[in-house]
């Protein structure tokens, strides 16, 4: 091609025409680099270019790239999502190239050896005698395996080397990624694993199927679609698995790797550059059979995608909520249609989305009824906090306290479960009544008592706990109100001193090494009761863990939100999943103002077919997802009063539809979120509606105002 279209990863609304100089030879999917304005950016080739400016008015590519080209597939998938989300392709390319540095050429890789005749007044500190030691024991060392070894940092080498105590060696390239073996340990599947992983290998990396695996908690769907996996190796075709936190997944690491006998190519935040950018050459080069990862990885190129995998398919944190809106599930499914990949939704609680799809016919339903090697569903005890309310200052009846001292001398291990972070929700002045709240969030402040201080969860906003209200001046007048977890451990710790005790949260689980660790502990019974929020309900397999006490079990009831009972459901029964997951029986209490409310009493008696029944029936008569569509337009300003008129103007634009209904505009529940005034409208249609086509024509009749920022959510998650 002489002219082609190169997308640059920018938040624009295509790509830009260049002229291909004659020595160059450029393919749609290549990446080059090419000069915009002064700047000189990575894009890649989209296509011929269309337009009609000269040859001598193009800027030429000035390079292509010695990296694997972005597959049609791929590219296809990029235009999609950004049609489908109203994002520039820009940005959505951006999500696939977020780190540019993998395009270069693999640097050469340092290690260091002992130097031959190092001098001999040389200083050795603590650090640089950790180095020597770790040299004593190998010949040379990967600078970066050297590091970790002894504890130290580059500039310590840098310096040892420059002292002449240790010699720099180039190395040669790092070792290739070691494959999973499909046959290194496999397993003995039930009757009804076995039908399911054959139905669903059968399918692996020829069809664009998409399976919903629906098994009770403990059934062994992992199992199920690991067996999908060792069939896609077989083929030598990848394998990605999302999973909803992949720093939480310790345990589902440690059984991939004792089926495949290697861990798979993992995809995080936690991992440095360096690791990201050798992952993303992996996947990219397909030398990385399988790679595991949250949503992000979703964006990775993989060009011998033959299945997907999505962990925990209910899960609310595959919605992505910032930069390009999206859920990474139902993306998903559209990647495996454009890849011909299989698909597989694991969940023991499907979202209704995909539960209507099973009756719609685009799914099919593979279920496991039983739990794994016998074990039993736990029996469910409502406990009715009116009648069984415990002393003032505390938060855990007498018979949930009782509970958990029996569970715990009989060498079981018990849960408790609340899905609220840090020591109290809300801190009061008792003198005058003030609330500490957030300056740039209509939220409060949340206690963090183990670090002393005052928290936003939206923005994230901190400061120190104060001693004195900054609105009357009172002294040790601010009172925490209301639990969280480590309110709930130190209430424990005072009634159960013996108990050996745990805290599980984004606080405290912070990566990969964190969660291990927590594993470690309560396999070999350091712990026994753990406390956490909702990271303990994804996936956790303990034996020994018999007992799962839900604190507050109508905490997520409350409010709008069009999916509370939904969401209610699914997190309580994988909650109680926890329990009695091995040779001994489980029970689970749920602590609860309303013990007669229809999702309670659904979980208390095993009536998923009743609670899903009622909630369809619900949606449907209201034309709610997924039985109709929804888009939120989120208009946020410096100002509140500029921010307001826009979206009032905005609401007297909207076009007028058949079967299309525009509600608001009105102040967002979290009215201000991180100095931005907000306010929300509600698109409301059919599936009839071509939705995006509606909302593209009503942005143009809407004058351009730089006040304020526009933000819409096809398919919206998040109410506040």
């Amino acid at each position: 091609m002489e002219r082609v279209k190169v997308l640059l990863p920018l938040p624009v609304g295509g790509g830009y025409d260049y002229r291909v100089p004659s020595e160059m030879a450029v393919s749609p999917g290549d990446f080059v680099r090419v000069p915009l304005g002064p700047r000189q950016l990575t894009g890649v080739v989209w296509g011929e270019a269309n337009g009609a400016i000269a040859d001598e008015k193009l800027k030429v590519v000035l390079a292509r790239h010695d990296a694997p080209p972005l597959s049609d597939s791929h590219r296809r998938f990029v235009d999609w999502l950004a049609g489908y989300s109203l994002s520039a392709p820009g940005s959505v390319l951006r999500m696939s190239m977020s780190i540019p540095e993998a395009l270069d050429p693999v640097p050469p890789v340092t290690g260091y050896r002992a130097a031959a005749f190092p001098p001999a007044k040389a200083r050795i500190t603590p650090q640089r005698q950790a180095v020597m030691e770790a040299l004593v024991r190998e010949k040379v060392i990967e600078a970066a395996t050297l590091r970790d070894a002894a504890g130290v940092s580059g500039a310590v080498l840098a310096g040892m080397a420059r002292a002449g105590l240790i010699e720099a060696v180039p190395l040669a390239r790092r070792q290739p990624w070691r494959q999973p073996d499909p046959a290194f340990a496999p397993v003995t599947f039930s009757a009804d694993q076995e039908q399911a992983a054959a139905l669903i290998s059968a399918a692996v990396g020829s069809s664009g199927k998409v399976f919903l695996l629906d098994g009770v908690t403990g059934s062994g769907k992992t199992e199920v679609y690991f067996e999908a996996i060792a069939e896609a190796l077989r083929r030598s075709l990848q394998s990605l698995v999302l999973v909803p936190e992949i720093a939480l997944s310790a345990q589902w690491l440690a059984r991939f790797e004792s089926r495949f006998g290697v861990r798979p190519a993992a995809w995080h935040s936690d991992l440095t550059r360096t690791q990201r950018r050798d992952v993303w050459r992996a996947v990219a080069t397909g030398e990385a059979a399988v790679v595991v990862g949250a949503r992000s990885a979703l964006m990775l190129p993989m060009p011998r995608l033959g299945l997907i995998v999505v962990d925990e398919e209910h899960d609310q944190s595959f919605k992505q909520e910032d930069g390009v809106i999206y859920h990474a599930r139902d993306m998903a499914v559209v990647r495996g249609m454009l890849e011909e990949a299989s698909v597989v939704l694991a969940s023991a609680t499907p979202a209704l989305e995909s539960v209507v799809n099973v009756e719609r016919g685009r799914y099919a339903h593979v279920v496991l009824t039983e739990r794994h090697a016998g074990a039993r569903i736990p029996r469910v005890k409502l406990l009715d906090m009116r009648a069984e309310a415990p002393p003032r200052g505390r938060w855990l009846s007498d018979k949930l306290v009782t509970e958990i001292a029996t569970t715990l001398a009989a060498g079981e291990q018990a849960m408790m479960y609340l899905n609220r972070r840090g020591y109290a929700p809300l801190t009061v002045c008792r003198s005058c009544g003030l609330r500490l709240t957030c300056p740039d969030c209509s939220a409060w402040l949340v206690e963090h008592r183990l670090t002393q201080r005052l928290e936003c969860h939206h923005c994230g906003f901190t400061q120190p706990l104060p001693n004195i209200c900054p609105d009357c001046g009172a002294e040790d007048s601010l009172a925490p109100c209301g639990p969280g977890v480590e309110r709930l451990a130190e209430e424990v710790t005072t009634l159960l001193p013996d108990a050996r005790v745990a805290v599980a949260a984004s606080d405290t689980i912070r990566g990969p090494a964190d969660a291990a660790a927590l594993v470690r502990d309560v396999q070999d019974g350091v712990v026994n009761l753990l406390i956490g929020t909702q990271i303990l309900a994804k996936g956790y397999h303990f034996p020994r863990l018999t007992l799962v006490g839900v604190v507050d079990a109508d905490l997520g009831l409350a409010g709008g939100d069009l999916r509370a009972a939904e969401q209610t459901w699914q997190m309580l029964n994988q909650v109680a999943g926890r329990a009695g997951r091995a040779d001994r029986p489980g029970q689970v209490i749920l602590q609860s103002w309303q013990p007669d409310h229809p999702v309670l009493r659904a979980i208390a008696a095993n009536d998923r077919e009743g609670f899903v029944a009622e909630e369809k029936a619900a949606r449907e008569a209201h034309g709610m997802p997924p039985y109709g569509r929804l888009a939120a337009v989120i208009v946020s300003g410096r100002h509140t009063d500029a921010a307001a008129a826009a979206a009032l103007a905005m609401a007297r634009n909207a076009p007028t539809a058949d079967d299309v209904t525009v509600l608001g505009p009105a102040p967002a529940p979290l009215a201000l979120l991180r100095g931005y005034h907000r306010h929300r409208l509600l698109v409301k249609a059919s599936h009839a509606v071509n939705l995006q086509a509606y909302i593209r024509q009503w942005f143009a009749r809407c004058p351009h105002n730089r006040q304020v920022r526009i933000k819409v959510d096809i398919d919206p998650y998040n109410f506040l």
